[in-house]
């Protein structure tokens, strides 16, 4: 079985859309999902997104 790798923290975010697991080049969108190329959480929330994102779980009402 193949694990899917996941990218953390990677050097140029900017240059892969993340929209799938495809990973196209930023200007070679291959998967049809639309025009433009979806972003890295690290750029949208910063370097901590992933420590941000586990502090939320552990803090939000699990009968929400």
């Amino acid at each position: 079985m193949t694990e899917k790798r996941t990218m953390l923290k990677p050097a140029h975010p900017e240059r892969v859309c993340w929209g799938c697991e495809k990973l196209c080049p930023a200007d070679g969108l291959s998967c049809g999902n639309g025009s433009e190329r979806t972003m890295h959480p690290i750029e949208l929330f910063g370097d901590d997104w992933l420590e941000a994102s586990q502090r939320d779980d552990l803090t939000s009402d699990p009968e929400e």
